[in-house]
């Protein structure tokens, strides 16, 4: 079975990940970028971190036989450093234009700080100026309230909502989600976000039409082989191959093909 991931972190995996990955038929990651666990010292630290996605991590999934695409953005703890975030938006555009960058993400509250929501304006502005698909990050506390918020500077900022994905979706916030245009991506990440089993309750409450699966893999206890996981549990429990084969494959697919530099072809 073919799949795509749509949001994995591969900066903090090892490259044994990447080989797992490919033998388990992830035939595309996509890596947005995210909090590193420490504070930026600088906005060249941010530049730094990239160019390894761009170019490094493009590398070493080459090795295995998976393509790698990433998203460029502030990331919403980042926000919180009004003069850092100012100063990476000023170069952004840029690196949004770079061979395989794909989008912007991921964006969105953390806190839900004035400064959170006034940087993922500026980069929905952004988005829409550039038409670049755009990945949304719910917060992990507050998270309907977040959600809420979210869903409410979308329609004010008159965004196409077909050219985003809200992630990190639990069984509150999802059917929010749906009202809209946009993807609602699921992230299998069983200690902080959902399990595969709480994920096919969704899948069937729901179906597959917008929905997405991904790793979100990290620096947590996160398993980067949680997209497939989860598509063999749904086998088992009696979905069909096409049905899955469209979840974690076709979806992501038809919805990062919307990028210019998303060159993948099933």
């Amino acid at each position: 079975m073919r799949i795509i991931d749509p949001h994995t972190h591969m900066f903090s995996r090892t490259t044994d990940d990447y080989e797992k990955m490919a033998l388990a038929g992830i035939e595309v990651v996509v890596e947005p970028s995210f909090w590193l666990g420490s504070p930026r010292t600088s906005p060249d630290t941010m530049v730094d971190y990239w160019e390894n996605i761009i170019s490094f991590e493009t590398e070493r999934a080459k090795k295995y036989g998976i393509e790698h695409y990433c998203m460029i953005s502030v990331n919403p703890k980042e926000a919180n450093n009004a003069e850092l975030a100012t100063k990476c938006m000023e170069i952004m555009p840029k690196y949004l234009e770079r061979k395989n960058v794909v989008g912007l993400g991921e964006i969105g509250f953390d806190q839900i700080t004035e400064l959170e929501e006034a940087f993922f304006r500026k980069q929905l502005k952004l988005a829409k100026n550039m038409n670049v698909p755009v990945i949304i990050h719910t917060p992990h506390s507050k998270k309907l309230e977040g959600t809420k918020k979210t869903i409410e500077i979308i329609k004010e900022e008159n965004c196409d909502e077909r050219t985003i994905i809200i992630d990190h979706n639990t069984e509150e916030t999802i059917p929010l989600c749906l009202k809209l245009d946009t993807m609602a991506a699921i992230t299998i990440y069983p200690k902080t976000k959902m399990s595969p089993s709480r994920a096919i309750n969704l899948i069937r409450k729901y179906g597959i039409e917008r929905l997405l699966l991904n790793s979100s893999s990290d620096w947590g206890e996160a398993d980067p082989l949680s997209v497939p996981k989860t598509a063999m549990q749904m086998k088992l429990e009696g979905f069909k191959s096409s049905e899955i084969e469209k979840l974690v494959c076709e979806n992501p697919y038809n919805f990062f093909k919307q990028s210019k530099n998303f060159t993948h072809r099933l």
